[in-house]
């Protein structure tokens, strides 16, 4: 066999390693959103992995704690479904922009 087709990955491994880029990627990218007027701040990873939550002071004041669990699993669902239109396999139009890049 020649040096080339010896160093020529076969079809099956090309393929193989495009998820785990893909997988690098999306973990790579982060999706921020806000709620409550930015008293809740969430950001998840491309995955929609929660990488981050902060609740600012002024949350705890003036609400019940119902309103600030509902402002920060509104916030958690609303950057998870963000992050979903991220994979690859998302329905989205060819060439529209990605979350956070408008």
């Amino acid at each position: 066999m020649a040096d080339w087709q010896q160093h020529t990955p076969q079809p099956g491994q090309q393929a193989e390693r495009r998820p785990e880029a893909s997988e690098h990627e999306l973990a790579a990218r982060i999706v921020e959103v806000t709620a409550g007027g930015g008293a809740v701040r969430v950001r998840v990873d491309g995955r929609g992995r929660i990488r981050h939550l902060a609740i600012e002071p002024a949350a705890f004041e003036q609400r019940d704690a119902e309103l600030l669990a509902d402002l920060i699993l509104g916030a958690t669902a609303e950057a998870q479904r963000r992050a979903a239109e991220l994979s690859p396999g998302a329905d989205r139009p060819a060439g529209s922009p990605l979350p956070g890049d408008r």
